[in-house]
């Protein structure tokens, strides 16, 4: 399936996650090579699971573990408590991609405990508070293999933010370091230049500029000509 007929199907889904950022999870799917499964850390409904899964299959079919306790979990739309995996699984069905998704019903760290396969892109967006992305990050990215990529949702502000600035842009594991809309991604390494550094270290200076032109209540306007500006940069 395409990334365009991917798209259409995913809108129907419930989720917080914009088109650009629909397109990069296809895309990086779809250049997996099999070194390692794909993890999502948290799939709600499905909506960045269908993307995932689709282009895993447009791909090199590799397995999407799609990792949520599927618990107490409330909807965004309807502000109501549910649990979403009836409608996790019918939207999988929906979108054709069942078959590549295996559905793990657990936390992420109950589901780490029996895990032992090497992971080549690893998707979180679990509990955005800074001690649950940190677990999820110290657990996961150990199974990260090399050219690997790891990447984060909502990651300009909050714990999230703080997951990527302390662990990911300060460490010397992590290069190509990049920002689409709020998801953030970047590249496993053993080495880094120099220039990957400076790179890293100017990013994190930018993103807490934009936190704070966040926190202060710009017009949308003036908060997306920001966005703009930092994407541009990094």
């Amino acid at each position: 399936m395409s990334a365009e007929e991917t798209k259409k199907i995913a809108d129907k889904i419930n989720g917080h996650l914009s088109d650009k950022e629909g397109e990069f999870l296809y895309s990086t799917a779809k250049k997996c090579l099999g070194k390692g499964a794909i993890v999502e850390i948290g799939c709600w409904k499905g909506k960045s699971t269908v993307y995932l899964a689709s282009g895993s299959k447009a791909g090199n079919n590799i397995k999407v573990y799609a990792i949520d306790p599927h618990q107490g979990t409330k909807d965004h739309q309807d502000n109501k408590i549910s649990n979403t995996l009836n409608d996790f699984k019918e939207n999988l069905k929906e979108a054709k991609v069942n078959d590549i998704v295996e559905p793990v019903v657990k936390t992420s760290q109950e589901a780490f405990r029996n895990w032992k396969e090497p992971v080549e892109f690893l998707w979180i967006d679990g509990d955005h508070s800074y001690e649950m992305v940190k677990l999820d990050f110290n657990l996961w990215s150990s199974y990260l293999v090399k050219g690997g990529i790891i990447a984060f949702h909502d990651a300009v502000s909050g714990g999230p933010k703080k997951v990527v600035c302390n662990f990911v842009l300060k460490s010397n594991n992590f290069t190509d370091a990049g920002l689409i809309d709020s998801l953030f991604f970047a590249k496993k390494s053993d080495t880094l230049s120099l220039k990957d550094k400076i790179k890293n270290r100017a990013m994190i200076v930018l993103l807490d500029i934009y936190e704070f032109f966040r926190e202060v209540h710009l017009p949308k306007s003036l908060r997306r000509l920001l966005k703009k500006i930092v994407v541009k940069i990094v």
